[in-house]
């Protein structure tokens, strides 16, 4: 049986299990008692096991079925929570997630086989406290098992009536036409078994190495969907010996029992002989065996109608067919302010009651269906985060410094394609705060710090931008040694260099290849973190920040959009050409006269409420020719980036409006300051403007 089309279900569900596990096996470590976390790492396991089975991924059933081993060990009290054992089974995940990356890539698994891993897991068992119990406890359960098992395999055989469709006899008579034998075989799933239908898919695979299955019985679909209690039929068309098959289907983990024969169609079709012949299926039981298992089985019965399994209430979605929606509605919005730009102009003959009415109808619907995708595209970034703790564990081995992550609003939302993107900007951040940040436990001591170092990732939401900050309590950011880096460099002259502000300094960590490392390891010190956070997070149309104090600390502040897809703006003029200004930018709107302009530094300026703000005149910025006459007052749009604000000149303000954000490609790639461009309801193409790139 095809288990291709489940590929990117397995993905998916075994990416969620691989976090569960590294979620609940740090838990463990600083919890060794806990048995409802040792349960759910046991639980992990084993779905994760049976996963890989059903998909034919060997080695990776292999590792697992060891970790759980162990992790059956630990849930029995036989084996004590160490320290050794978690390094173990940390590699273990590992391991796991590597052969899930070469499944992404290829749809196989590869050939690494990890026996070094599996030996060490093997041996820790042996090694551990009150060694040998765990050999002992499996020939315990093999004892029960057995003791549990009828002495007379014959009668678990139940011969039930099956109704054959002519196309199920035509195929059975042709495969024993060709010479092949036909067998009958009834397979039993254990009663604890979770996934019947994974155990069923198993077992198929199992024999369809000696032959064709001919006849599902329930058929294939029901058997797909679960429809069945713990029993099923199948007829093969084989030439192998029965006893070969048998012994393969049981070798499959959850199968409780399998009995078979081979049968003649002559006597299968005739209705007096059926009974002798064909293998058990509850689904098709004679009433009379129906209502025996009735009575000993009423609550099954009743708690579980046939033919409504229960469900999950969430669904996957591809991120594709997200996209697809999400263009339909961008498409409508634009009809939409079409219609607006109609019904504005003057003259025009829809100046009337009815319009109106259907404008706002039409409003009222692209932005509730506007705000449903994007509810749907928002994820929390938890998906994300999730992995850090473990990373920061790693770090504080290999550094051989005591160090902590504290994460608060990991259930902060953002658009799925920025949550993408986010993680290795962020993973940057984490380990420069790990590597460069924290000071080893002696210095830390004497400072009066505690020895153990606090790294910390907060994230809100702040209008429409997302904040994420990554801070440590380290040793801040020496700028007279990034300065003096940056003169060595030639960057600048010692005279420059004297005259640049903190921020100025700072700046200069974010250039490529710029590192303040004295060592070159794998964690820092290539000079490729920092300038790669930079640009990503600017590509998001994000900015980052620093805020450092020599010997108290440093924090990185990264602005993330919302959405990359439709946003609120403010539509200006400046000179015949249409400009837009993301609304979640701006602060205010002011009206300056231009004698109240005045100059710091050669650079014009305002004083706005006490506040001395930077005047930047867009049609310098873009090139636009100046205007002709003089004017006795300046728009001005103050528009904000963290603490930093500025003003920026436009010659007329048109309005607000929902605009779509459609990509340049790389037509204008070299120009930060336009961040894109959107259509509006005239046909007309106006510029988006990125207010984080001005300041």
């Amino acid at each position: 049986m095809d288990v291709s089309q489940y590929l990117e279900i397995f993905i998916d569900e075994t990416s969620e299990h691989i976090q569960s596990l590294n979620d609940c096996i740090m838990t463990l470590e600083k919890e060794p008692e806990n048995k409802d976390t040792i349960n759910e790492i046991f639980r992990a396991a084993h779905s994760l096991k049976g996963m890989a089975g059903t998909m034919g991924f060997k080695r990776m059933q292999h590792l697992t079925h060891d970790m759980e081993n162990v992790f059956q060990e630990v849930r029995s009290d036989k084996v004590k929570v160490t320290s050794e054992m978690i390094d173990i089974l940390f590699q273990c995940l590992d391991a796991i997630e590597s052969y899930l990356d070469t499944i992404k890539s290829t749809s196989d698994e590869g050939t690494e086989d990890n026996e070094a891993l599996i030996t060490a897991l093997n041996k820790f068992l042996e090694n551990a406290e009150n060694g040998g119990a765990a050999a002992p406890a499996k020939e315990e359960k093999k004892e029960e098992k057995k003791a549990e098992e009828p002495e007379n395999g014959d009668d678990k055989k139940k011969y039930l009536s099956v109704e054959f469709s002519s196309k199920d006899k035509d195929a059975l008579k042709a495969a024993e036409e060709s010479g092949n034998k036909i067998y009958g075989i009834t397979v039993e799933v254990q009663k604890d078994c979770l996934l019947k239908a994974a155990r069923a898919f198993l077992v198929f695979k199992a024999v369809e190495e000696f032959g064709q299955i001919v006849v599902y019985s329930p058929s294939s679909q029901d058997i797909e969907d679960e429809r069945f209690e713990l029993d099923f039929s199948l007829f093969l068309s084989s030439n192998a010996a029965l006893d070969d098959i048998l012994k393969a289907v049981k070798n499959v983990s959850e199968i409780a029992d399998a009995v078979g024969e081979e049968v003649k169609t002559a006597t299968l079709f005739h209705e007096e002989n059926v009974q002798e012949n064909l293998p058990a299926n509850t689904s098709a039981a004679k009433p009379a065996e129906q209502a025996v298992h009735k009575e000993n089985k009423p609550a099954q019965t009743k708690s579980k109608p046939a033919g409504k399994p229960v469900t999950n209430r969430t669904v996957r979605v591809d991120i594709e067919k997200l996209d697809a929606l999400m263009n339909q509605v961008s498409e409508l919005i634009i009809a939409k302010n079409s219609l607006v730009s109609i019904g504005s102009q003057e003259g025009g003959n829809f100046q009337n009651q009815s319009f109106h009415e259907q404008i706002e109808y039409l409003e009222r619907i692209t932005t509730s269906l506007h705000e449903s995708v994007m509810k749907v595209r928002m994820v929390p970034i938890e998906s994300v985060v999730n992995k850090f703790p473990r990373m920061i564990r790693d770090l504080s081995r290999r550094l051989n410094k005591k160090m902590e992550l504290c994460m608060t609003g990991e259930d902060t939302e953002l658009d799925r394609t920025v949550v993408d993107q986010i993680g290795d900007p962020l993973q940057h951040l984490l380990r420069n705060s790990a590597d460069h940040g924290l000071e080893s436990a002696e210095v830390r001591k004497e400072r009066g710090k505690p020895e153990t170092g606090t790294i910390n990732l907060n994230a809100f939401q702040e209008g429409n931008n997302v904040i994420i900050e990554v801070s440590d309590d380290g040793n801040g950011i020496d700028t007279e040694k990034v300065k003096a880096k940056a003169v060595e460099r030639g960057l600048v002259t010692p005279e420059q260099a004297e005259k640049l502000s903190q921020k100025e300094i700072i700046d200069f960590l974010f250039m490529p290849s710029f590192s303040m490392a004295k060592q070159i390891t794998d964690i820092s010190g290539r000079g490729v973190g920092l300038d790669v956070v930079k640009s990503n997070i600017e590509a998001l149309g994000g900015d980052v920040e620093v805020k450092s104090k020599l010997g108290v600390g440093t924090k990185f502040v990264v602005r993330l959009p919302l959405t990359l897809a439709i946003i609120q703006a403010l539509m200006v003029e400046i000179r015949d050409e249409k400009y837009a200004i993301a609304l979640g930018a701006i602060q205010t709107i002011e009206d300056i006269p231009v004698e109240d302009i005045k100059y710091v530094e050669s650079k014009e300026v305002i004083n706005l409420r006490g506040s001395v703000i930077p005047i930047i005149r867009l049609d310098q910025i873009l090139d636009i020719p100046p205007k002709d006459e003089e004017v006795e007052s300046l728009t001005v749009v103050i528009v904000r980036k963290g603490d930093r604000y500025a003003g920026l000149v436009v010659d007329n303000l048109l309005g607000q409006q929902e605009i779509v954000i459609k990509s340049l490609g790389k037509y204008i790639n070299n120009n930060k300051t336009i961040s894109g461009a959107t259509i509006l309801g005239d046909g007309e193409v106006a510029l988006i403007l990125d207010a984080n790139t001005l300041i």
